[in-house]
């Protein structure tokens, strides 16, 4: 554990776990959907569920989703400044199993795209990323991420991380996940340098590649 674990982020809000990994989340959420939001459902999982009113959660998501850092000021009024952007939201108990307590379920819509994530708040601030879509996958906010959703065939990884090469972008993880062979898989390629717009671009064009999304590292 870090002295940033214990200590936790510069912030606005009463809890690590609770208001600044919850913008975290909120704002993951908004980099993976590619767009700003217009309609939310929010589905608080354990003790997220229990307390999510109390420890201002609802406002820290809707502050993320808006695009806020962990110490912007105007994370209080989150909730207010959404309805003036027209983000329509809704909030809900689930129960998500063997998830983490401080977990969250997002459905995100916006003009063009549609995402469905679950994200922990894990303590000190820092977040994983555990469900994309339907996969699993695991990204903590440590790096940079690239996310492909491509055709399950051969070759097809390889060019995306020829790509990479070619962009000079070196690959700290990597993970491919498919629901069943010969249809749709999710590569995440958490790196070591930023993923530019120009690499978003390149890897746009590649044979069998059906959507790309990125996000910059939080830490």
């Amino acid at each position: 554990m870090s002295i940033f674990e214990i200590l936790g982020p510069i912030m606005v809000g009463p809890s690590s776990s609770h208001t600044a990994g919850a913008v975290r989340i909120g704002l993951a959420a908004r980099k993976i959907l590619g767009e700003v939001p217009k309609k939310a459902n929010i589905y608080f999982h354990g003790s997220f569920a229990t307390t999510y009113w109390g420890h201002r959660t609802d406002i820290a998501i809707i502050a993320g989703l808006l695009g806020m850092e962990v110490d912007d000021p105007s994370i209080p009024n989150a909730k207010h400044l959404a309805c003036q952007q027209g983000l329509v939201f809704d909030f809900h108990s689930i129960d998500l199993g063997e998830y983490h307590p401080n977990s969250v379920k997002l459905i995100l819509e916006g003009s063009e795209n549609r995402v469905e994530i679950i994200g922990s708040s894990i303590g000190g601030g820092r977040i994983k990323i555990s469900s994309l879509d339907g996969f699993d996958i695991d990204c903590d906010g440590s790096y940079s991420v690239l996310i492909v959703k491509h055709r399950d065939e051969p070759g097809i990884i390889a060019e995306i991380t020829e790509a990479l090469a070619t962009h000079r972008v070196n690959i700290a993880f990597l993970e491919v996940s498919r629901k069943q062979r010969g249809s749709t898989a999710l590569l995440v390629a958490q790196t070591d340098n930023p993923i530019t717009e120009k690499i978003v671009a390149t890897v746009k064009e590649l044979y069998g590649v059906l959507q790309v999304r990125s996000f910059p590292s939080f830490f």
